[in-house]
Formats: structure tokens, sequence, C-alpha cells
């Protein structure tokens, strides 16, 4: 869920540079509530209509002040409540916070699943300051995309139009509407910074293809809209770059066709149809592909093969003995797999972000080494169970 595509070596550097400094989330899961400690100034003198006072701004203020008024009433500020246990097994209670953004009149709302994480119970409150309780309907784990719902109870809802992330270009305008810190309704702004970066998160999750932008994002502004000037979500803004925990202008968006796939299936289905090969592999380091003999120096060694599962189906072959490699009991003798349609792998990382892109029922050419023989499987994905 390309536009740009970078290399292996860019997306591993950018990926470590992303896990050493701070990929902090743009709103941390147990983030800060609505705050209590700031007081509002009136403004002075007599009160203005809205023509009175478009009329003195320039053109890109017309832009910010209309995206903000057409968007800010479906962006939502997700309050959510957990039970952690300290280090007796004592219950504590934590509560959390984050922002989403309503897509479907029915009352659905995307966030990012960190924000809603092991949540016991979650509250919705929307621009107009109206409050929901919200029903957590499902979640792609892999691409950090939850789906809530809330019920309007014959109320009509503002729903903001989700755009094409593969149609934005380097440069072009981007307002973010959120909640940093707990401020309700926050809008930044900005520019499309760069495009298809892979933004690894954790050792199992990235932003694929994600949208790098300036528009200043902070705690709380996880799981928000990333809106073009015509108003359309392309991105929920999901993480920050920052070697101190707040905003360096170098802010990430998950696209907004990665989480449209994943809200459709949440929606029609109660679950995210996820590719899957069946296989349980082993990145080779040099010195283990020289005590094996094997081909080549990376790849993926194939240790288990899923019994009746797609790679197993294609005659795809895992270990038939094994050996000690350090403090790991390692199955050798099966097939090494350096790539996948033609795209270079040498970690599971790598496996994830290609079928990341593909459904179930797709069919990927796996190349693999079997001895010293180079060979081209087709391989029809199945269906991984859960998320």
């Amino acid at each position: 869920m390309s536009l740009v595509n970078t290399s292996n070596r860019a997306r591993v550097l950018l990926a470590a540079l992303v896990l050493i400094l701070g990929a902090f989330w743009a709103g941390a899961r147990f983030g800060p509530r609505q705050p209590t400690s700031v007081e509002a100034v009136p403004r002075g003198g007599a009160i203005f209509n809205a023509s009175e006072r478009d009329a003195g701004l320039t053109e890109d203020e017309v832009i910010n002040v209309r995206i903000y008024r057409q968007a800010s009433p479906a962006v939502a500020n997700i309050l959510t409540k957990a039970t952690e246990y300290d280090f007796f097994m004592d219950p504590v209670p934590v509560e959390g916070a984050g922002s989403g953004f309503i897509i479907d009149p029915r009352g659905y709302i995307l966030t990012n699943y960190h924000v809603v994480e092991g949540a016991q119970s979650i509250e919705v409150v929307l621009g107009d300051q109206s409050r929901y309780p919200a029903k957590y309907i499902g979640a792609d784990q892999r691409n950090d995309v939850a789906l809530v719902k809330i019920e309007p109870k014959g109320k009509q809802l503002t729903v903001l139009k989700l755009g094409d992330s593969r149609a934005i270009q380097v440069g072009q305008k981007v307002l973010a509407i959120g909640n940093p810190f707990g401020f309700q309704s926050t809008l930044t702004t900005g520019v499309v910074s760069a495009l298809g970066r892979t933004v690894q998160t954790s050792q199992t999750t990235a932003i694929e293809e994600a949208i790098q932008t300036d528009a200043a994002i902070n705690r709380g502004n996880s799981g928000g809209p990333l809106i073009d000037t015509r108003g359309e979500v392309i991105g929920i803004n999901t993480a920050i770059y920052t070697p101190t925990g707040t905003t360096a202008g170098i802010g990430f968006a998950i696209p907004i066709n990665t989480a449209k796939n994943i809200a459709n299936d949440l929606i029609t289905s109660g679950r995210v149809h996820r590719a899957f090969l069946g296989v349980q592999t082993y990145a080779l380091e040099a010195g283990l592909a020289e005590a094996l003999d094997l081909p080549v120096q990376e790849g993926l060694l194939v240790e288990i093969v899923t019994k009746d599962g797609p790679a197993a189906a294609a005659g795809i072959r895992g270990g038939d003995r094994t050996v000690l490699a350090g403090m790991r009991r390692l199955y050798i003798g099966g097939d090494v797999i350096v790539a996948l349609d033609g795209q270079k792998v040498a970690n599971q990382f790598d496996i994830n972000s290609i079928l990341n892109h593909h459904r179930p029922g797709d069919t990927v050419n796996v190349t693999l080494y079997r001895g010293g023989k180079k060979m081209d499987i087709p391989v029809k994905l199945g269906e991984r169970d859960g998320n």
C-alpha cells in the first residue's frame, strides 16, 4: 500500500536512522488528555461574520480556512482507557489519546492501530464536542491501520472524501488536522517533502511508500488526516522522525490507498484479507552461507514450509536436518529464496513488504536456489489467518 522505489540500501539506512534516532508515533499510544490549564483569550471588538473576515485573506489563507471549515467537523479526538500492571502485578488504569477521521456516514472512523491497541474502552469526541462510545471493528497491525465505529443515532455526520495517494507530487501543499498534545482540532500546514519512503517502525511493521511532510505533527496527531487542497485525504499521519520527541519537520503518513483497501475489507467482511506465502525463513549471513556451502551470500533459507500452504503446494522445500548455529537450532537443506517477482529479498521484512502489495489469489514468482540450481517457481498466494 509505487510512486518512488528506493534501493534496498537506502531503505535499510532510512529504517536504521529512524529506529536509532527515534521514530516516534505521531501521538503516542498513551498520550495526554485534553489540556485543562490553557485559558482562551476573547477577541476584542464586534463579532465579525465569515464573509467580512474572509475578505482580507490571502489566496493561501483562503485555502487553509476553507479546508479547515470543511474537514475539522469530521476529525475525531479518540480517547482510550486500558489497564496495565505494575511490578507487583497491581492493576494500573492508563488513558490514551490520538486522532481519527470519519470516512462513512454510518460512523466508520479510520485511525492508527497503535492509537487503539489494547484499549478496553474507546470514546470519540468530534469537532462540535459531541461525544460517542466507539466500537473497535478491526485492524491491520502490519500497516498500523485500524477502524472504529460510532452510532450517529440520526445525526448527519461530516465525512471526509478519500483521495488518490498515487497522484500526489513532491512540493504540493498539504494540511494536517488532529489533536496534538490533546489540543483538539489543530491545523498545521506544509508540503509533501518526499514520496516512496519505507519507514520501519518495528521489527515487523513499517509504513510502505510513506508520504513525508514538513507539516508539524506531534504526539496526538496519530491517526489524523493529511489533506490536499481539494479537501481530500491523501494519508494518515502516523510517525515523526525526531531526536527530541517533538516535531523536527519530518513526519510520515500512511498513503490513503493502503488504508482504503483495509477499511473496505473490515467494513465488508470484518477482517483484512492478507496474502500468505507459507514459509518460515532465516536470513543468511556471509559466514553461515559459506559454512553451508550455499551458492549465494544473501537470501532467505527456507526452514519450514507450512503444511498444505501455498509454498508447499508449489513444491518449495524446507529443511530436512538440523544444525546448531550459535544458540539457535536451524533447519538446513531447504531452498534459498533470493527474490519475489524479481525483487531481491534479504530478510522477512522484505517478504512482508512485497506481500503487502498482493492479495490472496495473486500469483508471485519465487526465485530460489535448490542446491546449486537456480529456479523460478510460481506460487498462488493464500490468505493469512488473523492480522
